[in-house]
Parts: structure tokens; C-alpha cells; sequence
């Protein structure tokens, strides 16, 4: 294969994004909150695994045409943002008017944030919450706290996005990278039970999302504090 053909196979890889997109818009529509979950995994693993992918194969020199990284931010939008937003509203954990401001706060927010040229710091990490509410949300449905804690939850994590707070990429950021691998991947394990056994798992299930959940959210911070902004 000539590596033209190859960077193109990536850029193809990474737009089945879209179709694992529409499945999950599906099944939220059917209230089948589970599959729904389950194809948003699905695109969760292809994001993970196609950035490294175009950087190996150079997409961005050897098939320039398309724009890998327009690309990723169309599909991480709907996947990250717009249909669990969807789902956090249909779903009745926030009811009322609650529903409303979260989903508003949410897509409205995250818009912005995803156009912010600053949204990456120079280690690789991301400079504020980086709009990933598939992750949130499937623990909210996991875990069904009450409606002030989930509400509460929602509104911090959307002010998060817009402030300097580090919070770390697990593949790209280098420092704590095998760590942070780890959880994810086990991030990863606990989701996909969750949402397999219609989000009854095992306490250990809930304890493991919750934790793995934690260390993605603050390790970014504490690197912040103990190493600086771009530490």
C-alpha cells in the first residue's frame, strides 16, 4: 500500500465515527438508553485509536484534501456532546426545567469550546473540561444520583470548560501516559459493562467507573499544581 492509500484509510476509519453516530441517535430516539451507550463506545474506541493512527501515517502530508482534524471535531461533537445531551435530557434524570438548562448549557457551551484555539495546552493536555459528556453522562445514568447532585454535577463541569484548569488527554499526554492508559482502558471495561447490563452492574462496576471517572477528571489538575501549567 502506498502511504497516499494509507492516510486516506485512516481519514475513512475515522469518519465510520459518523455512522456509530447515527446508531446511537437511533436508539436514543427509541429510548433504548443501553445500545445507545454501546454505540457511543464504539466511537469512543475508533477516536482513541485514530489519532495515533494519523500521526503514524502522516494523514495531514501524504492525503492533505481531507481535514483529519475537522473530521474528528464534527464527529467528536455529536458523539461527546449532542446526543448525550439528548439523552441526559430525555432520559428524566433532570427533570423540568432542569432538563432544559443542562442541555442548554451543554450544547450551547461546547460549541464554544470546541472552536477555542486555546484548548490545548502544550504538553498535549486540555486547557479546561474538554466537553466529554458521553463519559459524564454515562455515569450519571450508571451511578443515578439525585437530580441536584447530577444538575450540580452538570453546570460545574460546564463552567470547568472555561476555566484554566488542566485536564489531561490519556494517549497524548506524556506525562503519568501508562497510568493514565490503564484507567482509561479500565474506563473503558466498566462502561461497557454498565451499559451491557442496563446500567445494574455489580457494586464493584460502580466502584471502578467511579474511580477511573475521578482519576480521568483531576489528574490533569493535580499535575497543574504539582508541575505547573503545562507540566
Amino acid at each position: 500500500m502506498t502511504r497516499r492509500t494509507l492516510a486516506m484509510a485512516v481519514h475513512l476509519f475515522t469518519a465510520t465515527g459518523a455512522v456509530f453516530a447515527l446508531l446511537a441517535l437511533h436508539q436514543a430516539v427509541e429510548g433504548q438508553w443501553s445500545m445507545m451507550f454501546l454505540w457511543l463506545l464504539v466511537a469512543f474506541i475508533v477516536d482513541g485509536i485514530d489519532g495515533p493512527l494519523a500521526r503514524r501515517f502522516e494523514v495531514g502530508r501524504h492525503a492533505p484534501q481531507i481535514n483529519g482534524v475537522l473530521l474528528d471535531l464534527i464527529i467528536d461533537y455529536l458523539t461527546y456532546v449532542f446526543i448525550p445531551a439528548y439523552a441526559l435530557f430525555r432520559s428524566g434524570l433532570l427533570p423540568g426545567w432542569t432538563g432544559w438548562l443542562a442541555v442548554i448549557a451543554i450544547s450551547y457551551g461546547s460549541a464554544l469550546y470546541f472552536a477555542d484555539t486555546r484548548m490545548k495546552t502544550k504538553d498535549n493536555s486540555f486547557s479546561g473540561f474538554p466537553a466529554a459528556w458521553n463519559m459524564v453522562v454515562l455515569v450519571l445514568f450508571a451511578l443515578e444520583p439525585p437530580f441536584e447532585a447530577t444538575l450540580a454535577v452538570v453546570l460545574l463541569l460546564v463552567a470547568a470548560m472555561f476555566v484554566p484548569l488542566k485536564f489531561i488527554h490519556p494517549v497524548r499526554t506524556a506525562r503519568w501516559r501508562p497510568l493514565s492508559l490503564l484507567v482509561a482502558a479500565l474506563w473503558t471495561f466498566f462502561a461497557i459493562w454498565a451499559a451491557w447490563v442496563d446500567f445494574h452492574p455489580a457494586r464493584w462496576a460502580h466502584w471502578g467507573l467511579l474511580a477511573s471517572s475521578l482519576y480521568l477528571l483531576l489528574a490533569g489538575i493535580v499535575q497543574q499544581i504539582l508541575h505547573g501549567p503545562e507540566g
